[in-house]
């Protein structure tokens, strides 16, 4: 069964995951029949900041506006099997926490969680506050996977972009998705 996917990627630091997340699902394209992506304003801002004359325009994937609500995945009946938001603001986790959908990346997240669909959500902070905590312990309970941004060591990364893929890797594995990445004490 081919995934139907969408992408939301906002304000927090981290660009640098939502881009080698995007560049793995088109990787691994053959297991997806279809991916969106939509930004949030801040996002495309510190997409700009971290990774300079990378335009996330450029990608291959159809794009919504975050503040329209006309899109295939703001429904259930657009039957979409995932959702992933990397990275993940605290604001924005919060407000799906709350059951607040003021926009479409917020809307989305609702609509995964009340169709029992997987929302991953991939929070880029540190340290953790017992508001940030909370909220996750009540998106945990109500069915979202919290994956935070949180490399692993024990594939001894050598560049930073191995570090990153580490994270991409598992949020891909917990999509759904069969990929080709470390796997603890396997022989390869």
């Amino acid at each position: 069964m081919k995934l139907k996917i969408v992408i939301g990627v906002t304000g927090a630091s981290g660009a640098i995951y939502a881009k080698d997340l995007l560049m793995k699902i088109e990787k691994y394209s053959q297991q997806i029949e279809r991916c969106a992506v939509v930004f949030s304003d801040q996002a495309r801002l510190v997409w700009q900041h971290e990774l300079g004359n990378d335009n996330p325009d450029d990608l291959k994937f159809m794009q919504y506006p975050n503040d329209s609500f006309f899109a295939p995945f703001a429904s259930g009946s657009g039957n979409y099997d995932v959702m992933i938001i990397c990275p993940c603001s605290m604001g924005t986790l919060g407000r799906i926490a709350a059951g607040i959908a003021n926009d479409l990346i917020a809307r989305t997240a609702d609509v995964m969680l009340k169709e029992r669909r997987k929302l991953i959500l991939v929070p880029r902070e540190t340290p953790y506050n017992l508001i940030h905590l909370k909220n996750m312990l009540e998106l945990g309970q109500a069915g979202a996977i919290i994956c935070p941004a949180s490399p692993s060591f024990y594939n001894n990364p050598a560049r930073i972009d191995d570090l990153v893929e580490t994270v991409t890797a598992r949020i891909l594995k917990l999509a759904g998705l069969k990929i080709d990445s470390f796997e603890w004490m396997e022989k390869n």
